[in-house]
């Protein structure tokens, strides 16, 4: 699964949602963890109330499972949740990207919790588990 990070150092969870400017990306397993890409965005990030400069961030991480934040507005937060992606607010500013990672892995080796297990099914479901569960009903 992908799991994605707001920073502003690539090393710490430190970036308000809508403010970042870049959005680190892993790939996670039970196997361990990589890095996958940085996603750069540009523009005036600060201006409150302005919706659309969130639309090319869920678009960037429509594929992630869980994207952590230090912050995210309430309307930014229900797009996501929209799209499948489960936005998580990190501890503090402090939390390092490296320890989150390292913690997610053990816990896929383990029994996930019930939250982490429904947001993996949404996105393992393909487009020909819908078209079958729709038959069914």
């Amino acid at each position: 699964m992908k799991i994605a990070f707001t920073t502003s150092d690539r090393v710490h969870i430190n970036a308000h949602f809508g403010w970042a400017r870049q959005i680190d990306v892993y790939e996670v397993s039970d196997e361990g963890y990589s890095f996958v890409e940085t996603l750069n965005f540009e523009g005036d990030l600060k201006e409150d109330g302005n919706e659309d400069k969130i639309t090319p961030k869920l678009e960037a991480i429509g594929d992630c499972t869980i994207i952590y934040v230090v912050a995210i507005g309430g309307s930014a937060a229900a797009r996501l949740i929209k799209k499948g992606v489960t936005p998580i607010k990190a501890r503090s500013e402090e939390e390092e990207i490296a320890e989150i990672l390292t913690k997610l892995v053990q816990t896929l080796k383990g029994n996930p919790p019930p939250w982490l297990r429904k947001a993996l099914k949404q996105k393992n479901t393909t487009f020909e588990d819908v078209v079958e569960n729709e038959a069914t009903v």
